[in-house]
């Protein structure tokens, strides 16, 4: 699987119709709620705004309404000298004042915003001429990779507050319709300040959640792309001349986390029994159809810098599991698993796969099968021992403190452990790479062996695309799509 062959020189025009899987009929505009949402995450991000940085095809941290950016004080200040001549959509020009109050959104006591945990270092910003001074509380080597987030977009502040429900950004296009969690049509602006980006006349995302329907549609020519391709039969269009397949391996992974302060999850064999008892080669195999690779109860996957290749693989042990259940002072444990396949596709079969694998260790678990609707918002973070999903994030610290962090908003195990946090603290503000490498191994190690998280495999990305679809050379793994990106890198042949 792969790019197909050699692309053509990008041209202007057409539209592009994009199949996408992740509706969400209680997105918002505002960014600071946008969470798994095919219009917010392809359009917002992707077609409207910017954001100060971006991460590139190839994983580097480029500039992007920041024409430049340094350190001061060894890493607790920087600073970010804005773009000249960049107009949002309203055609109003672009300043620093935006970029200040676009990240104040996401901060203060009362700010819920999914990106407060990246914001909330900071004690102080402000502009000095064309400047943008960011003050942290603790210097941080990769604070601004944090800043290419995509609740970190940037829009119009008047005195200090964007509206957001007006969708100005200075991104290559402007919406045209709208239809909460189903429909999106945007529209290229002429005056974009990038020159070799945006190519499409049109971009329209299509929500399509049935992934047979969205297959279908892509093959009859109903729509240019697809996410979330059919794993168990996108290998039966490789040879297909109509159509490619793009198959990148990124950051995603699927993890069953489980409440630490929950009986019976408080009890660390308890937990390690539940990670024994786990065949992740058989899931990789029958559930990803080799689409994937083995985790090892760690969030840091191989594409991550600091991934830690030599932690000790854990293996399929069901002697293991009963050990370490009678070493809990039990002979047998029965557990319910909530599922439903909106966690990620083939969610359902895995827990069941789960079930049987763990029946060897004298393990019982019930699989509870919940409705997709309203899993995110009903289950997840709700119920103790759940199936769940990370895209993943470009750099250690940055997953590290949204979700596993003490005081982490989505630590969705309830584990806290004071060693990791002292190491996160750390290993932000550590300069030296072997060092830094050094601590994020070791914080790899601790979620795996007393972190309330299962983590069986690490999903590659997998889409299709109509023949006359072409991109770059080089795909981003940050997220599906080309990062979210394929409505400004992307072309018709």
């Amino acid at each position: 699987l792969g790019s197909g062959a050699r692309a053509a020189e990008p041209k202007r025009g057409g539209r592009l119709r994009i199949g996408a899987a992740g509706t969400n009929s209680s997105e918002s505009w505002d960014p600071a709620t946008w969470g798994l949402s095919a219009n917010m995450n392809l359009g917002g991000f992707g077609c409207v705004y910017n954001n100060l940085v971006e991460i590139a095809p190839d994983g580097t941290l480029t500039p992007e309404l920041a024409e430049s950016f340094e350190p001061a004080e060894g890493g607790k200040v920087w600073k970010f000298k804005i773009r000249q001549g960049v107009t949002f959509s309203n055609g109003r020009t672009l300043a620093p004042s935006d970029i200040v109050g676009s990240i104040d959104h996401h901060r203060g006591e009362d700010s819920k915003s999914s990106a407060k945990p990246i914001v909330a270092a900071i004690t102080d910003i402000g502009a000095d001429g064309d400047t943008v001074i960011i003050t942290l509380d603790a210097a941080n080597a990769d604070f601004p990779y944090l800043l290419a987030d995509y609740h970190l977009v940037i829009g119009p502040a008047d005195d200090g507050r964007v509206d957001w429900d007006k969708r100005i950004g200075t991104g290559g296009y402007t919406v045209t319709e709208y239809m909460v969690g189903t429909h999106m049509l945007l529209t290229r602006r002429a005056d974009y300040w990038k020159s070799g980006a945006a190519w499409f006349d049109e971009v329209e995302i299509i929500g399509i959640d049935d992934i047979a329907a969205r297959t279908n549609a892509v093959l009859t020519g109903e729509v240019d792309v697809i996410t979330d391709a059919d794993i168990s039969t996108v290998g039966r269009l490789v040879d297909r001349p109509d159509v490619i397949v793009d198959e990148v391996t990124g950051t995603q992974h699927f993890t069953m986390p489980m409440f630490t302060d929950v009986a019976p999850f408080d009890n660390l064999d308890v937990r390690l029994a539940l990670k024994y008892a786990v065949d992740r080669e058989e899931l990789v195999q029958k559930i990803l159809y080799g689409h994937g690779r083995i985790a090892n109860d760690q969030p840091i996957a191989p594409a991550n810098r600091y991934f830690a290749a030599d932690l000790p693989q854990r293996a399929y042990d069901p002697e293991k599991a009963k050990f370490h259940l009678k070493k809990a002072g039990m002979e047998t444990l029965a557990v319910d698993l909530h599922a439903a396949d909106a966690a990620f596709q083939g969610a359902v079969d895995t827990a069941i796969l789960y079930a049987e694998q763990a029946a060897k260790a004298g393990i019982t678990v019930n699989v509870v099968r919940e409705p997709d609707d309203g899993y995110w918002s009903n289950v997840w973070t709700k119920q103790p021992f759940v199936m769940c999903f990370w895209q993943g994030r470009p750099t250690e610290d940055w997953m590290f403190t949204q979700v596993y962090a003490s005081d982490a908003p989505w630590n969705d195990t309830h584990w806290k452990n004071p060693g990791f946090d002292k190491l996160l603290l750390a290993a932000r503000a550590e300069l030296d790479d072997a060092k830094r490498r050094e601590m994020y191994g070791e914080m790899q190690r601790l979620v795996s062996d007393d972190g309330g998280v299962i983590v069986p495999m690490y999903a590659n990305y997998v889409s299709v695309r109509r023949a006359e679809v072409q991109h770059g050379e080089k795909v981003s793994s940050v997220a599906a799509l080309d990062g979210s990106k394929c409505g400004e890198r992307w072309w018709f042949a």
